[in-house]
């Protein structure tokens, strides 16, 4: 499987998919969306699911990940770009500006994509697209737990795109 974004060129996520974009939710969050495209998905492939991770948050958040972003229930092959905030052909669960460091944003507004705004250096961003053999049995709101959970058994292939956006 094979996953392509044109929001990354070059290793570098574009301005417009983070905190130098122009769209923003009530509480600063960028919300315009990364755009995909999958292709080779695996035989029997019935959904996707999508987790945008920052590892390189450890030292900021004092210990944990940041989920930008979490999707299941694709069941198409390309996104593009803003339909986090368009479609309502899949599922989005809680991005992590839902927590205490995020400033409590409401789980409403944390259930879309929450683009990158690193404060201390570049970080690096993992897209993670998983190929399931199923369809997940989540709501809206789901927590990555959850999804690890659900998916367990039913991957059939996974993929990672990194890209790298720069100090805010």
């Amino acid at each position: 499987m094979i996953v392509t974004s044109t929001g990354i060129i070059d290793g570098v996520i574009q301005d417009q998919y983070g905190g130098r974009g122009t769209q923003f939710n009530e509480n600063g969050v960028p919300t315009f969306s990364l755009p995909l495209k999958i292709e080779e998905a695996p035989e029997g492939t019935v959904s996707f699911a999508v987790v945008l991770e920052d590892k390189d948050a450890y030292p900021v958040t004092g210990g944990f990940a940041w989920i930008h972003w979490l999707a299941a229930n694709i069941t198409r092959q390309e996104l593009k770009e803003n339909e986090s905030q368009t479609a309502r052909d899949f599922i989005q669960g809680c991005n992590s500006w839902t927590s205490v460091q995020g400033n409590h944003q409401s789980k409403e507004l944390s259930c879309f994509y929450g683009g990158m705004t690193p404060p201390d250096q570049a970080h690096t961003y993992e897209l993670h697209v998983f190929a399931l053999d199923c369809l997940l049995d989540l709501e809206t709101g789901f927590y990555l737990n959850e999804l690890y959970h659900k998916m367990e058994k039913h991957i059939l292939a996974q993929y990672t795109l990194k890209g790298i956006y720069g100090k805010m």
